[in-house]
């Protein structure tokens, strides 16, 4: 992984820039009619309106149409989108992998591969991982044992586990569930692992369920984005999103050193999160989802197959990391920003950054372009714990501090790489610090196979209590610990 994410002030397309703006047009253009009715004084609009000098039947006409108008416009409004609350997958302590057990594990597993052996330990020294992640059981087998069954175990442990404290926690019933979304990149098996859920919890025979595979670890804020889409359509409505990966059938028992990196970091990790549309949830709800910005790069192909599951010469299938994943991170990472940027930033950011943009397409394209300070916008950040690369990187390019970036490396540290569930665990971890205060604003990040970056920004609805219960209860007094850059094993 010798390459790096490319600074965000080489290069800005003004495409991405548009994309971002054009949210904003029919805001500024209500905004100012709003401005100038307001400044219109009583006599004026009573001058205006005999001017114009209807008859009663075209009075009527009008009244009548300003009615439907505004019913149309109730009726097909966007609705506001709140997350009513989530729960996450907590491991039990059998199933803890430290690092000397994880060893042992690969150097009985490839005794005949000592150089393999020796990358693995590397790997593990720098990943950042503490030594209270798990695996599942069928992965500590010696040799392992993914077979079928056992990921369909795991499958339901880490999804019913999830799904009961959602429950547990929102009051809500398995019946009242008008949409279920499930994404899991790896595994899909038939019957379908929301047919899973829907079978477990006897939910009602007319709920629209979803099941997403193969998108990657961003997959979760793509699952965000088509709820909010099925809520902005269907009113009066919930939907539960579960996010998860399972890591059985997908452990890679080969020798490939680019192959080998997925095996050191992901561990077992899931999410389910309650989303709701309903009036009657706004008060309760955590959050309020304020925008989703999806960029996918997979007309390029070097995006498309920088992260692809394959054989390797043997016949074993893994997950191959491409050498330029970081940099092919850091375009799409550009693309999503600056289209996230005009939405989010506050207009002193956006007129240095469009004052930067003009100068360099009017004068000089090799001035350098104002870099937008996102510490204005938002007070708190989750950023996929991908690895330590990727949090390192992502931290210099956006020029965060090690406050802003603590709840990605620390959740790294206690839960490994849960893929598309890793930015709960650090929203989780914002809100066991009791960080987490009205109006706050969050910044979800995350990356996945394609290749996709994708963002969710989030405004916290009410002061967050710390919570008694929950992955983080038991652990929470010990962090932030320090994490040096080499453990050695």
């Amino acid at each position: 992984m010798a390459s790096e994410v490319p600074q965000f002030s080489h290069s800005v397309k003004l495409k991405y820039v548009k994309l971002g703006y054009q949210y904003l047009v029919i805001p500024i253009i209500i905004t100012l009619i709003s401005l100038t009715l307001l400044q219109t004084g009583p006599e004026q609009i009573y001058q205006l309106w005999t001017s114009m000098r209807f008859t009663f039947f075209q009075a009527i006409c009008f009244f009548f149409l300003a009615v439907y108008a505004s019913t149309v416009f109730y009726m097909t409004r966007p609705r506001s989108v709140y997350l009513v609350d989530f729960a996450l997958f907590k491991p039990p302590q059998s199933m803890r992998v430290s690092f000397a057990g994880f060893m042992e594990h690969a150097r009985m597993g490839l005794f005949t591969e000592p150089k393999s052996v020796h990358f693995q330990m590397k790997i593990l020294e720098r990943s950042g991982l503490g030594e209270q992640t798990c695996l599942p059981p069928a992965i500590r087998y010696i040799p392992p044992c993914p077979n079928m069954a056992l990921a369909r175990e795991e499958a339901e442990f880490v999804i019913f586990s999830c799904v009961d404290t959602l429950f547990e926690n929102t009051g809500i019933k398995p019946k009242d569930v008008d949409f279920l979304i499930l994404n899991c990149s790896l595994f899909s098996p038939t019957p379908s692992l929301t047919a899973m859920v829907i079978n477990k919890y006897k939910m009602r025979s007319n709920i629209k369920s979803f099941n997403l595979s193969g998108m990657g670890c961003s997959a979760g804020l793509i699952s965000i984005d088509l709820a909010k889409d099925l809520l902005q359509q269907y009113p009066n409505s919930n939907a539960v999103v579960i996010s998860t990966e399972i890591l059985t059938p997908n452990v890679y028992k080969g020798k490939e050193r680019a192959m080998l990196l997925p095996n050191c970091l992901f561990r077992m990790g899931g999410a389910a999160v309650l989303l709701s549309n309903r009036w009657s949830d706004r008060r309760r709800a955590k959050y309020r989802l304020s925008h989703v910005v999806r960029t996918h790069k997979g007309a390029d192909d070097a995006s498309y197959r920088c992260v692809t599951q394959e054989e390797d010469s043997e016949g074993n299938v893994g997950i191959l990391l491409n050498i330029e994943l970081m940099k092919i991170a850091g375009e799409a990472l550009k693309s999503n920003i600056t289209t996230i940027g005009p939405l989010v930033l506050p207009a002193s950011e956006q007129i240095l950054f469009a004052i930067s943009l003009i100068r360099r397409k009017l004068f000089d394209s090799k001035l350098k372009p104002y870099i937008p300070d996102f510490k204005k916008a938002f007070e708190h950040f989750c950023i996929h714990a991908g690895g330590r690369a990727v949090i390192d990187e992502l931290q210099k390019s956006l020029q965060l501090t090690a406050e802003q970036v603590e709840a990605s490396r620390m959740t790294l540290h206690r839960f490994g790489n849960t893929s598309s569930s890793s930015l709960w665990y650090e929203l989780g971890y914002i809100e066991s610090k009791g960080r987490m205060k009205r109006g706050d604003r969050v910044w979800q990040i995350a990356f996945g196979s394609g290749f996709k970056c994708n963002s969710a920004v989030w405004k916290c609805n009410r002061t967050i209590e710390t919570p008694v219960a929950g992955a983080w209860a038991d652990c929470i007094d010990k962090y932030p610990v320090h994490i040096p850059e080499v453990v050695k094993l």
